[in-house]
C-alpha cells in the first residue's frame, strides 16, 4: 500500500532560522578559528547574520543585493534589525567567501558523503562582461580571455568552469580558468586534489599520454567515449554503461541549477574577480546547502514545501 506524502508550505522566517542555526553552529565550532585573531571591533552585524543571508540569497528570485536586501528589511527587518547596509554587506561577503567554502567542505561531511569511487568531470562557459566590450574596459583583463562554447556555438569574454561532482550529481570540486583554457589543462588543479577515482568525461579530455601522467601521479583512472576515428574503441556495453544518458544527465542538471536557480551564473553582476569568485563560491555552496536541508529536515527549498 502506497503511502501518500503531504506537503506543508515552507516560509521564508523559517528557512532563514534554519540555515542561521546550522551556520552559527559550525562558526563557532569552527569558522571563528579562520579568522585567526583579525584585528577590530567586532561587527554589530554578525557573520553567522551575513553568512545566512550571502547563502539564502540564492533562493530568491533577485539578482543583486540592491533588491535582496530592501526585500530583507522590508519583510524580515526583525530577524535581522542591525543589517549591513549595501556597501558593508559587498564588503563584508568578499571578505568572507573563503569561509564560505570551508562551510561547504564541512557540509559535504554531515551530508555523508564518502569518497566516491566513480567522479564525473566536465566544463562550462563562465561569461564576465559582454563579448561586445573591449577587454581593456574590464576589470576582468587580467584573468579572463575569449572562448568559445561548443554546445551553445557562442563566443564570450570571461572563464570555464571545471567541475567533479559525485554520480548523484553533488559537487565536489571545482575550479574557475580563463575561458580560452584547454579543457584538459583546465581541469587538471581540481584532478589532482582527487586520488584513486574512476574520472568519467567526455571527449575533450581525450588524451593517452596527458591521462597517463594523471594516472602516475593521483592513481585516477580514465574513461571517455571514443570519436569515430580512433582505432581503439570501446566494448558497446561498457559505452552505455559508463557514459550513458543517466551520468550526463546529472552533471547537466547540476550545471542547470547553477545557471538557473537563484541568481544566473552567466549574469551575476560582478565588476571585479573577486566579486565573481565569491558569487560562484555562494552558488555552489547553496546547492550543497539545499541538499543537506533536504536530507536532514525534508525542506524542499526549490518547490518552498515541506515533506512529511
Amino acid at each position: 500500500m502506497l503511502i501518500p506524502v503531504t506537503t506543508i508550505a515552507l516560509d521564508m522566517e523559517t528557512v532563514f532560522t534554519t540555515i542561521y542555526i546550522l551556520v552559527d553552529d559550525w562558526y563557532r565550532a569552527q569558522g571563528q578559528m579562520l579568522l585567526n585573531g583579525k584585528a577590530g571591533a567586532k561587527p554589530v552585524f554578525s557573520d553567522s547574520e551575513l553568512l545566512t543571508l550571502m547563502l539564502a540569497h540564492d533562493y530568491l528570485p533577485y539578482p543583486g543585493e540592491t533588491q535582496y536586501l530592501a526585500y530583507i528589511r522590508a519583510n524580515y527587518g526583525r530577524l535581522f534589525p542591525k543589517l549591513a547596509n549595501q556597501r558593508q554587506y559587498n564588503r563584508r561577503a568578499r571578505g568572507l567567501r573563503k569561509m564560505v567554502e570551508a562551510l561547504r567542505v564541512w557540509w559535504l561531511t554531515h551530508l555523508a558523503v564518502t569518497r566516491p569511487m566513480a567522479v564525473l568531470v566536465d566544463t562550462k562557459s563562465v561569461p564576465g562582461v559582454n563579448v561586445t566590450r573591449h577587454k581593456r574596459h574590464s576589470a576582468f583583463s587580467c584573468s579572463a580571455a575569449y572562448g568559445y562554447c561548443t554546445a551553445r556555438k557562442l563566443y564570450y569574454f570571461g572563464y570555464k568552469l571545471v567541475m567533479l561532482c559525485t554520480p548523484d550529481g553533488l559537487p565536489m570540486l571545482y575550479d574557475l580558468v580563463p575561458a580560452n583554457t584547454d579543457e584538459r589543462v583546465a581541469a587538471e588543479a581540481a584532478l589532482f586534489q582527487s586520488e584513486n577515482v574512476l574520472l568519467i568525461g567526455d571527449k575533450g579530455f581525450i588524451g593517452q599520454t596527458w591521462q597517463a601522467v594523471i594516472a602516475d601521479e593521483t592513481g585516477n583512472t580514465w574513461f571517455n567515449p571514443k570519436r569515430a576515428n580512433q582505432h581503439d574503441q570501446n566494448d558497446p556495453p561498457l559505452e552505455a554503461d559508463r557514459m550513458g544518458m543517466a551520468d550526463r544527465e546529472r552533471i547537466e542538471g547540476l550545471f542547470h541549477q547553477l545557471q538557473n536557480t537563484g541568481r544566473n551564473l552567466e549574469r551575476l553582476l560582478a565588476k571585479t574577480i573577486v566579486g565573481l569568485a565569491t558569487r560562484l563560491v555562494l552558488k555552489v555552496t547553496s546547492i550543497v546547502l539545499r541538499l543537506l536541508l533536504a536530507q536532514r529536515f525534508n525542506f524542499d527549498i526549490l518547490a518552498f514545501s515541506i515533506l512529511h
